[in-house]
C-alpha cells in the first residue's frame, strides 16, 4: 500500500496538521486515542479521506513475557476504530521482573533495546506471533535507538531484522533518525544496517530531530531533523522506494511553517536520491542473516518455540539492566557504566516530563523545584502503578518529608494530594508502611538480581 508523505499527529499541532498542504497520510500513539471514539481533528482527517496508522508503544514486545491480552485488545480495537490499513510497535522492551524472576515488576515508561542474541531473538519471534493472531491487520515493527549497548551480542542489527522478517512474515517500519543515532552512540554504520535488513519488507520509515550533548546522540524528536538524519534517508532511498516516510515531532513543536519546511526537505530528499539500484544476486536469507546452515541433530528450524528456559534468560537480564536504570541496583558486567548513567537520567527525565503533564499543577505548586525534587525522588522509587499513580506518590512523597519548605506550597500540595488521593495526609504508621514497601522493591530486586547479568545465549553453539 502506498502511503505517501506523513506526519505524526499530535493533540498539540492538531490544527497546524489539519491546514497542511500534502499531507498524505498521518501516524497517531496508540495508547492516547480513547477506544470508543476519536478526537474531533482526527475524525475530521478521517472522514476526508486521510489514513491514520496507530502507532503503539507499550506493548514490549521484546519482553521476556508474552504480551498482555488486554493490551493487544486495545490495540486491535483502535485498529478497528480508525479503519487502518496496519498497526505498528516498536522493537523493544518497556518491563521487567515479575513471575520469570521471582521479582518485582518494574516498569521503563521508554522503549529499551532487546540484546541481539539468538534467545532474544526467539523470544521477540514468538511474542510477534501472538501479536499476529491478536490482530485485525497486519503488524510492522520499529527499529529504536539505543544510548546502551548489550555485551556479547551475536547478530548485527540488520541480521536480527532480517531473521526475524524471516520467522515471521511481519513488516518493518524503519526509523532513519534511530539508524543515525545508534551510529553516534553505539559506532554501527547506517549503509551495513541497510545493505543486512530486508528492504522489501519496509512498510514505511520514520524521520525525525534529535541533539548531541557530551558525544551522546539524544533521540528526542523534539529537535528539527538534522542533515545527516536526511543523509540516512538519502542512501534508504538508494536501496527501495519506501511506501510512506513520516515526520515525527513530540515535543517543542515549531510553528507550523517550520514543519511544512521539514516536510519539503523530506521531499526533496527522496526526490533528489539515486534510483533504486538493481537487486544484489539472490542470496537465500539465512546466509544474508547469518542463520547457521547443515544444523546438527536436535538443532530447532527458525520459526518454532523457543529454546527451553530461554524466556527466563532473557528475564533475568532485563530485569537485571532495568533494575539497575530505575531502581538504583548495580550496573550488570559487561555494560558501560557512564552510559548507563546517561540511559538512567534520561529515564527519571521523561518520567517527570510526563509526570508533569498527567499532573500540571505540580510543577505550577512546586515552582522551579518542580524537576530537581522529582528526579531526586525517582532515583530509587520505580514506576510501577502508571503516571497518575506515580504523581500521587511523588507528591505523598513531599509531604512525608515535610516538603516543599515554603508553608503555602506545601498546603496547595496538601490539597493537591486530597483532592486526588485521601481525605487527609498518610498518618505515621501508614508512611512508615509505604516506606518499608518502597524498599522491600529494591531489595528483592537486587536480591533476585544479584547484580550481575546472566549470558542470554542459547546454549546452541556458534550460527
Amino acid at each position: 500500500m502506498k502511503l505517501g508523505i506523513g506526519i505524526g499527529w499530535r493533540p498539540e499541532i492538531a490544527d497546524a496538521v489539519e491546514a497542511l498542504p500534502g499531507v498524505d497520510w498521518v501516524e497517531a500513539v496508540a495508547e492516547n486515542i480513547c477506544a470508543d471514539h476519536l478526537p474531533e481533528p482526527l475524525a475530521r482527517l478521517r472522514e476526508r479521506g486521510v489514513t491514520v496508522v496507530p502507532h503503539g508503544v507499550s506493548l514490549g514486545l521484546g519482553g521476556a513475557g508474552r504480551p498482555g491480552a488486554d493490551r493487544l485488545a486495545d490495540l486491535a480495537a483502535r485498529a478497528t476504530l480508525l479503519g487502518a490499513p496496519l498497526v505498528t510497535e516498536h522493537i523493544a522492551f518497556v518491563r521487567a521482573g515479575g513471575p520469570l524472576t521471582a521479582s518485582p515488576g518494574l516498569e521503563a515508561g521508554h522503549l529499551l533495546p532487546v540484546p541481539r542474541t539468538w534467545d532474544a531473538l526467539d523470544v521477540l519471534c514468538e511474542n510477534v506471533r501472538v501479536a499476529q493472531d491478536s490482530l485485525p491487520v497486519p503488524l510492522a515493527l520499529e527499529n529504536i535507538a539505543a544510548l546502551i549497548a548489550w555485551p556479547d551480542e551475536e547478530l548485527t542489527e540488520g541480521q536480527f531484522l532480517a531473521e526475524l522478517v524471516e520467522r515471521t512474515g511481519v513488516r518493518l517500519l524503519i526509523d532513519v533518525a534511530n539508524l543515525h543515532t545508534n551510529h553516534v552512540n553505539r559506532g554501527e554504520d547506517p549503509a551495513t544496517a541497510l545493505d543486512e535488513l530486508p528492504v522489501e519488507a519496509i512498510a514505511y520509515v520514520h524521520v525525525a530531530g534529535g541533539v548531541e550533548k557530551d558525544g551522546v546522540w539524544h533521540d528526542t524528536h523534539a529537535h528539527p531533523v538534522t542533515r545527516p538524519v536526511l543523509d540516512v534517508l538519502t542512501e534508504l532511498r538508494a536501496r527501495v522506494d519506501p511506501p510512506g516516510v513520516l515526520l515525527e515531532r513530540d515535543d517543542a513543536f515549531p510553528p507550523a511553517g517550520e514543519l511544512a519546511g521539514e516536510l519539503t526537505a523530506i521531499r526533496e530528499t527522496l526526490a533528489a536520491a539515486a534510483p533504486v539500484a538493481a537487486s544484489p544476486p539472490a542470496a537465500s536469507r539465512s546466509a544474508r542473516s547469518g542463520t547457521r546452515t547443515g544444523e546438527g541433530p536436535g538443532e530447532r528450524a527458525p520459526g518454532t518455540r523457543p529454546a527451553p528456559g530461554a524466556r527466563e534468560r532473557v528475564a533475568v537480564a532485563q530485569t537485571a539492566v532495568l533494575s539497575s536504570l530505575v531502581a538504583g541496583t548495580p550496573v550488570p558486567e559487561g555494560f558501560d557504566h557512564r552510559r548507563m548513567a546517561v540511559q538512567s537520567r534520561a529515564l527519571a527525565a521523561k518520567r517527570a516530563d510526563v509526570v508533569a503533564k498527567v499532573a500540571p499543577e505540580l510543577p505550577l505548586i512546586l515552582g522551579d523545584g518542580y524537576r530537581t525534587a522529582y528526579l531526586g525522588y525517582a532515583r530509587t522509587r520505580p514506576l510501577s502503578g502508571g503516571y497518575r499513580r506515580d504523581a500521587l506518590d511523588f507528591a505523598e512523597h513531599l509531604l512525608i518529608a515535610g516538603l516543599p519548605a515554603d508553608d503555602d506550597a506545601r498546603r496547595g500540595l496538601t490539597r493537591w494530594w486530597q483532592d486526588r488521593a485521601a481525605p487527609r495526609p498518610p498518618r505515621r504508621g501508614t508512611r512508615l508502611v509505604r516506606a518499608a514497601r518502597d524498599m522491600r522493591v529494591v531489595r528483592a530486586a537486587r536480591t533476585a538480581l544479584s547484580g550481575t547479568l546472566p549470558g542470554t545465549r542459547s546454549g546452541r553453539g556458534t550460527r
